[in-house]
């Protein structure tokens, strides 16, 4: 069952993915409510494990200055279990899910230059079935609450 949010909960995970070092009295005067209920409102939270955990967020220029790509993927159906398997062992891949529409995958890339994209894309474009992609390059992020 998924858990029931209100805006006060909506609104301090909104806070808390900005910046999950937020202090919790800072929240409360945002918020508009008690630093205590603030305190008590995460608890719960964390409690119905609607907070799974809390991450690191590197500053990605300082830690490794890399390029990111989106990467849709159009696949024959078949090769489903194996191109999983096959993103799994590659270290440029952040993310892969399964989409609607269009196409049947969105992979998110990073890697160390152009070049290493480059070659990246044409060994994923080579795999049995797969039929098509389409590669986005991410020039900068506007709004980031992801925990890496």
């Amino acid at each position: 069952m998924k858990p029931v949010l209100d805006d006060i909960d909506n609104k301090i995970l909104a806070l808390l993915m900005d910046n999950a070092r937020m202090p919790v009295t800072t929240i409360a005067k945002i918020v508009g409510i008690a630093r205590t209920t603030v305190i008590a409102r995460i608890a719960n939270l964390e409690k119905r494990q609607v907070i799974a955990g809390y991450g690191l967020k590197l500053n990605q220029s300082m830690y490794q200055p890399a390029v990111r790509a989106y990467v849709g993927l159009s696949i024959e159906a078949r090769s489903a279990s194996n191109l999983i398997k096959v993103m799994q062992q590659l270290p440029e891949v952040e993310s892969l899910c399964a989409v609607s529409g269009m196409i049947d995958y969105m992979l998110t890339l990073r890697c160390a230059s152009t070049e290493v994209l480059d070659k990246l894309l044409d060994q994923i474009g080579t795999l049995e079935g797969v039929r098509q992609t389409s590669t986005s390059i991410i020039l900068s992020k506007r709004i980031d609450r992801c925990s890496i």
